[in-house]
């Protein structure tokens, strides 16, 4: 018979196991969590080695959470996933504009993707925000775009776009940029792990 295992106990123990299974690998502290988390989200150990963070990243997103930064994703998917309670008790807000009407039509009058349109609409917004983007690379270019310009400051960008088309130029060209960020080099990421690294942001200061 199955035990019945409380979903905090839960939780505790599937960290003790990737603490365990990490084994000596020796993760720098203030990383730590937000690796561990995103493994625990994914169960692949890979991201031990593929997330990259800029100086004090997490720091520094996490000073922007207690001071009620918004953050903004580039799925419907991610924006489920972030808990939104915790962020809130911050004065935080959730954003995607990615299903908004207006910027499908925007998207189709100037051949762009939903994407594009969608972080142009970010950086109008007034409050500091956190670009967490789990799908979408055009998203992560025009945010590139966006900083060079002026145009945004980000106080984080978590860059985890999955899949094969300019993903890994994408993601590049956010580690090159001036902007805080933490980001999954290669072709591994999804909406689960941006939402996961907002998490685990938000935990070390709600929890």
């Amino acid at each position: 018979m199955i035990e019945t295992i409380k979903p905090m106990d839960i939780e505790r123990r599937s960290f003790e196991i990737i603490t365990e299974l990490l084994g000596d690998r020796v993760l720098d502290p203030e990383n730590e969590l937000v690796i561990k988390r995103v493994i625990h989200t994914t169960a692949d150990f890979d991201y031990a080695d593929n997330l990259v963070f800029s100086p004090h990243a997490v720091k520094k997103a996490i000073d922007a959470l207690k001071g009620g930064c918004d953050i903004v994703t580039d799925t419907q998917m991610a924006r489920a996933g972030i808990n939104k309670a915790a962020l809130e008790k911050l004065g935080g807000f959730v954003h995607c504009f990615m299903s908004e009407p207006d910027v499908a039509d925007e998207a189709s009058r100037r051949g762009v993707t939903r994407a594009t349109v969608s972080m142009e609409r970010a950086a109008k917004l007034e409050k500091p925000c956190i670009f967490a983007v789990g799908n979408a690379p055009t998203a992560l270019l025009r945010l590139r775009e966006l900083i060079d310009e002026g145009a945004v400051s980000p106080a984080l960008v978590i860059g985890v776009p999955v899949g094969f088309v300019n993903v890994v130029e994408s993601k590049e060209r956010i580690i090159d940029s001036p902007a805080p960020h933490i980001v999954a080099r290669g072709r591994k990421g999804g909406s689960n792990v941006a939402a996961a690294v907002c998490n685990a942001l938000l935990y070390q200061i709600t929890r």
